[in-house]
């Protein structure tokens, strides 16, 4: 299996079946920039559930929390970004939890029979580089056969 990608947004999958929606989320509950907010835009139970998360059980990285937002759909909140992007923290996301991430999402998709769907994860605020991201996705999601589509806005 190998990494499709597709113009459009990435909260709207033009997929059969089953789907998870991923994203990257920080481990300071804060949310109201970059992708999440198309996210809750569309849904506004992954943003409440993450909020709840976050005051509740506190964010480790490498957690991913799966919200339903419509019977055949998910969001997933992986937490893979250390606080935020500042001068001192010009990369906050973390590659080894991305990876822990990935893994649970494979095994979270295998279960539900879903497809992955998701912008260019962890560039954006988070600071990485799609160079180091992509080989993540492969050793995690395609290598266990999961169907992965990345968008790109025209």
């Amino acid at each position: 299996m190998t990494l499709q990608y597709a113009t459009g947004g990435a909260t709207s999958p033009d997929a059969p079946g089953n789907k998870v929606i991923g994203h990257v989320c920080n481990d300071r509950g804060g949310w109201g920039r970059g992708f999440v907010v198309a996210v809750s835009r569309r849904w506004p139970q992954p943003e409440r559930e993450y909020r709840a998360w976050s005051r509740t059980a506190g964010l480790r990285l490498g957690a991913i929390q799966l919200v339903q937002v419509e019977p055949d759909t998910w969001v997933a909140n992986l937490v893979a970004q250390h606080g935020y992007r500042t001068s001192s923290n010009p990369v906050p996301l973390r590659y080894d939890a991305l990876q822990e991430c990935l893994t649970a999402l494979a095994d979270q998709a295998a279960e539900l029979g879903a497809s992955v769907h998701m912008p260019r994860i962890g560039c954006g605020l988070a600071g990485g580089t799609w160079e180091q991201i992509t080989p993540v996705i492969d050793s995690t999601l395609t290598a266990r056969g999961v169907t992965t589509t990345v968008y790109d806005l025209p």
